[in-house]
């Protein structure tokens, strides 16, 4: 077993038996704990009640956190004439079509969102074994498949997180950084939470939401109170 660093152990000391916190409460232990030489991210995991490989108990969506990432997300749009204008002018960072997808075909892969509007996704699509991987495919469910190219590259650059439930039944997600005030933290929490739970799959059974849980990037974990984590 690998042996802990001071700073690790020093963190893991401040989180002991500390669990099922207010979200106010935990994010300010976080804030407390984090020491890395970076602005680390506020990470979020919610534990669900759904077994993903049913097609209706399948957990995706998108959510405009109100305080934004914090996060430069780099956006690219596969788009021809007007839209590929549209699409520079919201400020895309790259913008094509076949030269898009060559570009990515050789490996090259320099954004964390893809848009595309509908006429391009039959070339997209010959992407899915790259794309789909990664996260970044472009999915009409998710506003990433979209003929209002200016509005999807602008909810991009400001903020919006997409979040999709892992195998586990697990969602994990960025939602600001640890530089960001206490409330808007706690704001973000909670728009994230309202935005998952409202995304329930007509097949989930039981209980949904199970566990919500909160760490930096390089902190321990601490599990907020349900309760806590809604909209208010």
């Amino acid at each position: 077993m690998a042996k802990l660093g001071k700073r690790t152990r020093a963190a893991e000391a401040v989180f002991a038996g500390k669990s099922l916190l207010a979200v106010e409460a935990a994010v300010a232990l976080i804030k407390s704990a984090a020491s890395a030489k970076f602005d680390e991210t506020l990470e979020i995991a919610l534990n669900l009640g759904v077994d993903p490989r049913h097609a209706d108990q399948m957990v995706r969506g998108v959510v405009q956190l109100p305080n934004g990432t914090g996060k430069v997300v780099r956006v690219a749009v596969f788009a021809r004439g007007a839209k590929a204008d549209e699409a520079r002018a919201a400020g895309a960072d790259i913008v094509g079509a076949e030269d898009l997808m060559e570009t990515i075909q050789s490996g090259k892969i320099e954004f964390d969102r893809c848009i595309a509007t509908p006429d391009l996704m039959p070339l997209v699509g010959r992407l899915g074994k790259i794309l789909g991987p990664r996260n970044l495919m472009p999915n009409p469910k998710v506003g990433t498949v979209t003929m209002d190219v200016k509005t999807a590259v602008t909810a991009a650059k400001g903020g919006e997180v997409q979040f999709k439930v892992e195998k586990a039944g697990v969602i994990h997600a960025g939602i600001g950084k640890v530089s960001f005030t206490d409330e808007k933290l706690a704001q973000n929490v909670r728009a994230f939470v309202d935005a998952v739970t409202r995304a329930k799959p007509a097949g989930a059974k039981g209980t949904y939401l199970k566990k919500v849980s909160l760490a930096s990037t390089m902190g321990p974990g601490v599990s907020v109170e349900l309760a806590s984590a809604t909209q208010r």
